[in-house]
């Protein structure tokens, strides 16, 4: 029998080897993040070689800007020979296919990393397992699993893609003090919250690959729904409106910037066809889907962005847009920025969820930004 002594030992080794793991992970979870909103159709992904015997890191690559390099490949060429015998932490398998690029699985072979520490396999059809395979088979010592829930969250724009045929959908709400939404007059919009908010949620549009609002908030407000922070301007996500009619006005600042920025229209199929052609001559793309009790389809729309390489959904909008992505189960987390009430009124307060009937919503973070309030809510997934 063991002594406990050495069981012991070997507990705290592994215990220890865990930790040293989950920090690395984390760090390449924070790489993959930069490149959330520019690597679509590609996932974003993070990876970090490091020496374990010393503990130091070698090198960091992130997926770039339209998917490629890879990240592995990325961090591969900043570590250079260095590479060889050490480990590389990566958020998601990699792949073993040939597409733009020749298959990571197969790059980190030929550059000699001993042990991979994966956090996620990817669903995706052509890698599925197919990745850490190759991998053991050029006996590289294989570890997955670590930081998984992080990990998949991160990719989950990419896990939908390939799942549902729909990409990842968060809600961005924009609440008064008392729960409501005030309305403003057409054209002129009303900031229910405060600077710091507004620049939090622009950069949630440069995490984006598209943003989504109805006709009405078009004709009340007249956004231009771009990113609008210093250095991020290039990340505006293409913008999408629900609209039946294709009642937009021609000179509305979506239409008139149509060829800087994307537009898409989703309308239904009797829609005015010369008001079609008047909005394709400005630049927007015009989709044409089903309609079901007198609204859009929502399975159709979220089906041809996935087809059109967006991962990453942000929808603005109004109640009657949330409700209705609610109702179709189309909200896979909510940010919700609430101005804050006095202390004895903050009890009395609707929840967000109040607008999103029928979810199951789990709140995972809550925070001030400025003289508002930020809350997170999830929905729960399954792992994979």
């Amino acid at each position: 029998m063991e002594p406990a002594r050495k069981r012991m030992a070997r507990t705290t080794s592994s215990d220890c080897q865990s930790a040293r793991d989950a920090r690395f992970m984390d760090i390449a979870l924070m790489l993959a993040r930069r490149g959330l909103g520019t690597t679509a159709p590609n996932p974003a992904v993070g990876a970090v070689i490091v020496d374990e015997t010393t503990g130091e890191v070698i090198a960091r690559g992130w997926t770039q800007p339209g998917g490629r390099p890879h990240a592995e490949t990325e961090a591969l060429r900043r570590a250079g020979a260095r590479a060889r015998g050490a480990t590389m932490y990566v958020t998601l398998e990699p792949c073993s296919h040939h597409g733009g690029t020749p298959p990571c699985a197969d790059a980190l072979v030929e550059a000699g990393i001993a042990r991979v520490v994966v956090g996620i396999e990817d669903p995706d059809p052509r890698v599925a397992g197919r990745g850490l395979d190759r991998l053991r088979a050029a006996g590289i010592s294989v570890t997955r699993g670590v930081r998984s829930a992080e990990a998949d969250w991160v990719t989950r724009g990419h896990i939908l893609r390939v799942s549902e045929r729909r990409p990842f959908i968060q809600l961005k709400l924009a609440l008064a003090a008392d729960g409501s939404v005030p309305r403003g007059k057409a054209g002129q919009p009303v900031w229910v919250t405060g600077p710091e908010a507004r620049a939090h949620g622009h950069l949630l549009r440069a995490t984006a690959d598209a943003i989504l609002v109805g006709r009405r908030t078009v004709e009340d407000d007249d956004p231009e729904l771009t990113c609008r922070l210093p250095g991020l301007a290039g990340q505006s996500p293409a913008r999408v409106v629900l609209t039946r009619d294709l009642r937009i006005s021609l000179e509305s600042k979506l239409v008139r910037t149509a060829r800087d920025v994307p537009v898409i229209l989703f309308c239904g199929p009797d829609a005015d066809s010369q008001q079609r052609a008047e909005l394709e001559a400005r630049g927007c793309e015009i989709i044409p889907v089903r309609e079901v009790e007198g609204t859009l389809w929502l399975p159709a729309v979220t089906e041809a962005l996935a087809a059109r390489n967006v991962t990453r959904l942000l929808v603005e909008g109004g109640p009657a847009i949330w409700r209705s992505f609610a109702r179709a189960c189309f909200v896979d987390e909510v940010i919700a920025f609430q101005a804050r009430a006095e202390q004895t009124r903050e009890a009395n307060r609707p929840p967000p969820s109040a607008y999103l009937p029928g979810l199951d919503l789990t709140l995972v973070a809550r925070q001030e930004v400025g003289a508002d309030v930020m809350m997170i809510y999830r929905r729960r997934i399954r792992q994979h």
